[in-house]
């Protein structure tokens, strides 16, 4: 079985996902004009930045 991914790239895949999360929700929330969309888009960005297995290096 592969290696686990070091601390350093699963902190780098969390603040990717985190930042397309918010890029997302700022997208669905100018385009819906409900604010809460931002938050839920930054939770979904980290979750799935947490859940995601970070690429090899």
């Amino acid at each position: 079985m592969a290696e686990s991914p070091s601390p350093a790239a699963r902190r780098k895949q969390l603040i990717v996902g985190l930042i397309v999360g918010l890029l997302v929700g700022v997208g669905v929330s100018l385009w819906t004009g409900f604010w809460l969309w931002l938050a839920a888009g930054a939770v979904v960005g980290a979750v799935a930045g947490l859940l995601m297995r970070p690429p090899a290096e």
